[in-house]
């Protein structure tokens, strides 16, 4: 009779091939069967197939999802590697018509949206709308909510800026979702001190850009207090919520919620000089409150990013 803990390890990988998706799967095959990804690139290149253990490193996070024929290949001969049956891991990259789904990343990304800035670009274009919209932020509270299946449910916001030229009367929010996103069904809200205007987003990448009219025009010097959010859940699993800041600003908080069905096992704060730079500045937050959140405070933002990453396994 097989030991108890076997049991429950091919229980628990049998339960990821029929459920997916790929990613934890995989991963729990390979948990299952106990190979190093460095033993699996060579059985694998026994069998004349090459992927690098990134690769592989890769697919078991779900930062990356094989789609090219290569790719999907490897994805076969994995199956035979971990003694798997015949299709299980392959099937779970397939659309119902059979065909392999759209490689994405797994975690909404300020990497992704720098990556897709001409979008951004034309997007603001439209809107008439310069980088620098005439406002300095004196401070930010901001609120992210992660539903029941991982997902971006919402995030709201509650803005102080002061004018420093005289006539503004707008400020462009922009939105950028998890894969999956479908930014034509994401509603945009105002909750105090403005109005939603004119809306503009590209599907491909999940970006919508959102306008939110002031009732009064701004002279320089002046104050404005406004809040806005976002109501989402289009997207699939998010792994991180990242805020990008062009300009010096005021006080930032940022707090991540998490329903109580879906909770990470590790949460961290982390900043970034520009996209291509490593994270820095990287802490331990803990799950606190009867709300299951954790936050981040910056005193004083300086351009760059910053950010909040979470692992649900």
């Amino acid at each position: 009779m097989a030991p108890s803990g076997t049991r429950a390890a091919e229980a628990e990988l049998a339960q990821a091939l029929r459920t997916g998706p790929f990613h934890l799967a995989l991963r729990t095959a390979l948990s299952a069967r106990g190979l190093a990804l460095h033993r699996v690139q060579h059985r694998l290149a026994q069998r004349g197939v090459k992927v690098g253990v990134t690769s592989l490193s890769y697919w078991q996070q779900g930062a990356r999802r094989p789609r090219r024929p290569e790719s999907l290949r490897a994805v076969r001969m994995l199956e035979e590697v971990l003694e798997l049956p015949a299709q299980a891991l392959t099937r779970l990259l397939l659309e119902p018509a059979g065909r392999p789904a759209a490689e994405r990343p797994a975690a909404r990304s300020y990497r992704s949206l720098v990556e897709e800035s001409r979008t951004v670009h034309r997007l603001l274009t439209d809107l008439e709308s310069p980088e620098d919209g005439g406002l300095h932020t004196v401070c930010q509270l901001e609120r992210v909510l992660i539903g029941a299946r991982r997902e971006l449910r919402s995030r709201t916001s509650h803005h102080v800026v002061r004018a420093h030229r005289d006539g503004v009367d707008r400020y462009v929010a922009i939105h950028h979702g998890d894969a999956g996103c479908d930014p034509g069904r994401v509603a945009v809200r105002a909750t105090e001190n403005c109005r939603v205007g004119r809306l503009r987003w590209h599907e491909a990448t999940g970006v919508l850009v959102a306008e939110l009219l002031f009732d009064a025009r701004l002279r320089a010097g002046d104050t404005h207090v406004f809040g806005y959010g976002f109501e989402d859940g289009t997207g699939g699993a998010s792994t991180e919520y990242v805020r990008g800041f062009s300009f010096a600003g005021g006080q930032y908080v940022l707090q991540v919620r998490f329903d109580d069905a879906a909770l990470p096992v590790r949460c961290r704060r982390f900043s970034q000089t520009s996209a291509g730079a490593p994270r820095c500045g990287q802490q331990e937050l803990t799950l606190t409150g009867r709300h299951r959140g954790v936050h981040l405070v910056e005193e004083g933002v300086r351009p760059g990013i910053l950010g909040i990453t979470w692992d649900w396994s």
